[in-house]
């Protein structure tokens, strides 16, 4: 089965790519290696605000962190023009805007990660890093930023 259609399956329909609001790239190609600028949690088409411990819930804080994983499917879709030319997810960042009693990153984060595995089911697991931090862009509750691996070029 294709990326394109486990994401069919999924009922997940790819957005338009989100311009960059500042001076950066929203990606930049090495060689064979994608690296995908941090992505901000949306929500109904706007940036997902608040912080986990705080105002956002661990369920919610997964479920923005899959909205950035679908952003960052997009922009891999965007880069590529076909996702199955991407060969590994090689390590996601997640960083999640929290309070100092908010200990539960890692488990935000596995809303991102969760994705890629059902889209990239025979990549094997990615390196992951995952922080709290006081604050994001926009007051976004996560962000997450993607480096990937290309397959070669006759791979695909």
């Amino acid at each position: 089965m294709s990326a394109h259609q486990r994401l069919q399956a999924l009922n997940i329909v790819l957005p338009p790519i989100t311009a960059p609001a500042a001076a950066y790239a929203p990606y930049v190609r090495a060689g064979q290696t994608l690296y995908l600028s941090g992505h901000l949690a949306r929500r109904d088409g706007k940036v997902w605000a608040g912080r986990l411990g705080e105002d956002i819930t661990l369920e919610e804080g997964r479920l923005a962190a899959r909205s950035a994983a679908i952003d960052l499917l997009a922009t891999l879709q965007h880069a590529t023009g076909n996702l199955d030319a991407i060969a590994r997810i090689s390590k996601l960042t997640a960083m999640v805007a929290s309070t100092p009693q908010f200990f539960q990153q890692h488990l935000v984060a596995n809303g991102a990660s969760e994705l890629f595995a059902e889209i990239f089911p025979d990549m094997g697991p990615h390196a992951r890093s995952a922080f709290g931090v006081v604050q994001l862009p926009l007051q976004a509750c996560v962000e997450v930023e993607l480096v990937a691996e290309l397959a070669p070029p006759r791979a695909v």
